[in-house]
């Protein structure tokens, strides 16, 4: 028996888990990039306590959705889709619609929604994620930290 027998692997507890609150800016970001980071802070992965059965995830507040990057012809060809659950209710819609519409924050929700896991935990983990449009959020009382991915 060596001297790190003793050590076990350590879960983290929903209880003793710190959550800080972090905003990200996303103008001039590449959408899928910053939706990498973002759905990592989601997680927790960025955390030693990391587990992957709990939500060890911090809250994170993304300003300036509406300035997102989409590298080459994306905003063109990206079709996001719906279906309304009746015959004929596909519903699709480009990148660039949406951006220009009055929901510009869905393409940021959609794109980290997409990386996080597909299961009761990935839908707590999104209710984390708070996406505005222009530069002002309504979580100044959280005292957010301003967090910079460049």
């Amino acid at each position: 028996m060596g001297a790190s027998a003793h050590l076990a692997t350590r879960s983290a507890r929903p209880a003793e888990v710190e959550r800080r609150w972090l905003v990200v800016d996303a103008e001039g970001q590449v959408l899928g990039r910053l939706a990498t980071r973002v759905a990592s802070l989601l997680r927790g992965k960025h955390k030693v306590l990391f587990t992957p059965h709990v939500d060890t995830g911090d809250f994170v507040i993304v300003v300036n959705a509406e300035k997102v990057r989409l590298t080459g012809r994306k905003r063109e060809q990206k079709t996001y889709y719906r279906h309304s659950g009746w015959p004929g209710g596909l519903r699709s819609v480009t990148a660039d619609k949406v951006l220009r519409g009055p929901h510009p924050d869905r393409v940021v929700r959609a794109a980290v929604r997409g990386m996080l896991p597909k299961n009761a935990l990935g839908r707590k983990m999104l209710s984390k994620l708070k996406v505005y449009a222009g530069p002002d959020h309504p979580h100044a009382a959280q005292k957010p930290e301003e967090l910079s991915l460049g």
